[in-house]
């Protein structure tokens, strides 16, 4: 695996943390321990589970990047909330989930990267099993 600063989904999901952390610095003091905890962790675990990921194999990675996935559909769900509630303008809202936009169909992309080889080499196997046993009772027949 590469190491993780190569990775463009880590790049922009850094990026995406980083306007994030910019966005809810004026939110009201009393949501410092609720929402504005929850969308920064929500923001964070997207770059984090991609770094750690990387650190392992491609089903792992896989796995990391699902998770990733769901923190940044948290994280959209939360910058609505805090739109709706008065803390972020519309145009803050929509600058960020412009980026959300960009980054989870880049993850899927991903996803389906990593999942390809893994697949082609399961149907080999499945292949290779199935010539080894010979024809099935439905083979056979034909």
């Amino acid at each position: 695996m590469r190491p993780f600063r190569e990775y463009k989904v880590w790049q922009i999901a850094h990026e995406l943390t980083l306007s994030v952390y910019e966005a809810t610095k004026s939110f009201p003091a009393d949501e410092r321990f609720a929402l504005t905890s929850q969308i920064r962790r929500a923001a964070y675990s997207v770059p984090f589970n991609i770094v750690e990921g990387s650190a392992r194999g491609e089903k792992e990675f896989h796995q990391f990047l699902r998770i990733a996935l769901a923190s940044a559909a948290e994280l959209d769900y939360g910058l609505l909330l805090a739109h709706d509630l008065g803390y972020l303008n519309h145009d803050q809202l929509s600058e960020l989930t412009a980026r959300i936009g960009v980054l989870k169909p880049m993850m899927v992309r991903f996803m389906q990267k990593l999942e390809s080889p893994r697949q082609t080499a399961i149907q080999a196997a499945n292949r290779q099993q199935r010539t080894a046993n010979g024809p099935t009772a439905p083979e056979a027949t034909l």
